[in-house]
């Protein structure tokens, strides 16, 4: 399906010294913002205290926000939890207040709200299952990573799966760096986003590689340069389609899905936007500075076609 039609292809390689120019200058910035605020860990990393409690009507989580943040503890996380009667509430570590203490402070704010809450359990998450979920998600990263480079590598050619990983980590750092810079609370959802990023980006490059690797054999006489350039070209009326209607669910909830879904949603966001940009303008710039070429993908089909020509010419009568 095409939204349109673009006639003359457009010459993005030619602009890809000052796209991967750019791309650096943001990467630095991102790194630069990690390493100087750092990232601002949720509950599920630093460890704090988690309550569940229970209506006997349905929950209304802005006013149980509300009564929390009444108490200065704007960093809690409230959220339904099974049912519309049950609300869970995640709670940051405070100095000076053990867990008992906490959970007392924030069941007298809310019954003042509604008397007929009840307390279901109180438990606290020590910062050692932070630590421990630190590294596994950084162990995540770092399989998905290496599971791109190595799914590109046999399906196109290592050029690409090297190119395909540079764009991703690109989208990781940038949304890491928004997060650091703004102090965005970084939880599990965050990670799955990215996560999601990564798988996303790489579908992107994936689409953009193959049209490459096809016009590798169509196009016998043309460059690298208008091979790639026409391969972008020709698949951006579908990357247009896919990106619009992915970032408006997204969007949707961004907007509507409440203070739960929001930096799962901003996340996105951030890494679909960086996603388009990257897999094109900065993983085939990357690939084409690499050496890539008409022999690495093709050269091999060609032989044995050119061998099997041979044989039916030997094997026909003169």
């Amino acid at each position: 399906m095409e939204l349109f039609r673009i006639k003359k292809d457009i010459p993005f390689m030619s602009y890809g010294k000052l796209t991967t120019a750019i791309s650096l200058v943001t990467f630095i910035l991102a790194v630069v913002f990690l390493v100087t605020r750092g990232l601002n860990f949720g509950v599920d990393f630093t460890g704090g205290t988690v309550m569940e409690v229970n209506y006997p009507q349905t929950a209304n989580i802005d006013v149980i926000r509300k009564a929390v943040d009444g108490i200065g503890l704007k960093e809690a996380t409230v959220q339904n939890f099974g049912t519309s009667h049950d609300v869970l509430i995640r709670l940051p570590a405070k100095t000076g207040l053990t867990t008992a203490k906490l959970s007392e402070q924030v069941l007298d704010a809310l019954k003042t709200e509604d008397s007929t809450v009840e307390m279901r359990r109180v438990e606290f998450v020590g910062p050692q299952v932070g630590d421990e979920l630190y590294e596994k998600g950084a162990l995540a990263l770092l399989f998905v990573s290496l599971g791109v480079v190595v799914y590109l590598w046999f399906r196109f050619e290592w050029r690409f799966g090297i190119a395909a990983i540079i764009a991703n980590m690109h989208d990781v750092v940038i949304i890491l760096g928004f997060f650091a810079f703004f102090q965005w609370e970084f939880n599990l959802t965050v990670l799955a986003a990215i996560l999601a990023v990564l798988g996303y980006s790489v579908n992107e490059s994936v689409v953009v590689f193959d049209r490459v690797r096809e016009n590798f054999r169509k196009m016998r006489k043309a460059s690298v340069v208008e091979v790639i350039d026409n391969a972008i070209t020709r698949t951006m009326s579908r990357t247009v389609i896919t990106h619009l209607m992915t970032q408006t669910m997204v969007c949707s909830m961004l907007f509507f899905g409440g203070e739960v879904l929001h930096n799962f949603a901003l996340a996105l966001t951030i890494g679909i936007l960086f996603g388009i940009y990257s897999s094109v303008l900065v993983a085939c710039p990357i690939a084409m500075w690499l050496g890539v070429s008409r022999a690495n993908l093709v050269g091999d089909s060609e032989k044995k076609e050119n061998s099997k020509e041979k044989e039916v010419i030997e094997a026909m009568p003169e």
